[in-house]
């Protein structure tokens, strides 16, 4: 199994900083580093990252990190970068033609995580996003910021940053299909580059399902006070 990685954008919110966000430092390693050696703990050897901004430097970065770290890591430009993140899965469609893992470059996650979901069957066309249900007092989610969804029955019913009725958290992980791809396309003929969008597809053909996560730690690195979060769960989690 491959695993997608998305590291396109410029990540604003640590835009004072000399790297680009992928590359940031969190601990000992770069950001990207954390989310390759989970999915590695979980098997997966093989993976493709769609780059954007500053997309020499991460490449060089990641073509070292793959020697050293024992993976392959194969690349795909995405030189609209500036548009929203589901035209950079978009891009990768021709490189995965199977069952695939999709991560963020920026969610450091929990190993397990990753570990139970590559275990559970998809039938065709299907998706099953990772989700946490711990909705009040999260420990490291941004209320503000993180993707929220509805889950009814096992199966998504709602997805969005702003949707008002809500149960559980996106993580950014997710099992998938060839079928994103599709639904992505159909997603973008509507002017919908996002995602969320494509999963939006799929939901009406009650092709996406969910895994909840339990008490796994994850958290989207998106500003200083995250990066000094992530920092503590990982010095935790040793």
């Amino acid at each position: 199994m491959k695993g997608l990685i998305i590291a396109a954008g410029r990540g604003s919110r640590l835009a004072a900083r000399p790297q680009s966000k992928p590359l940031c430092p969190v601990g000992s390693r770069a950001l990207i580093e954390w989310v390759i050696l989970a999915a590695r703990r979980a098997g997966i050897r093989e993976f493709v990252v769609v780059t954007g901004y500053a997309r020499e430097d991460l490449e060089r970065h990641l073509k070292a990190f793959a020697r050293e770290s024992g993976v392959s890591i194969s690349f795909v430009p995405n030189n609209e970068w500036e548009k929203e993140n589901g035209l950079s899965v978009y891009k990768a469609r021709d490189l995965l033609g199977g069952t695939f893992v999709l991560l963020m470059a920026d969610h450091i996650i929990d190993p397990g995580i990753l570990t139970r979901l590559v275990a559970e069957p998809l039938q065709p066309g299907e998706l099953m996003l990772a989700v946490d249900f711990r909705v009040q007092g999260h420990p490291t989610a941004d209320l503000h910021d993180v993707t929220k969804v509805l889950v009814k029955d096992g199966m998504i019913s709602l997805i969005g940053k702003e949707i008002g009725t809500y149960n559980a958290f996106d993580t950014g992980v997710f099992l998938c299909t060839p079928g994103i791809f599709h639904a992505l396309e159909e997603s973008q003929k509507r002017g919908d580059f996002s995602l969320s969008g494509g999963i939006r597809v799929l939901i009406e053909s009650r092709k996406a399902r969910v895994m909840d996560i339990g008490d796994a730690f994850w958290i989207d690195v998106d500003d200083e006070k995250a990066i000094e979060r992530a920092e503590s769960l990982l010095a935790l989690h040793a």
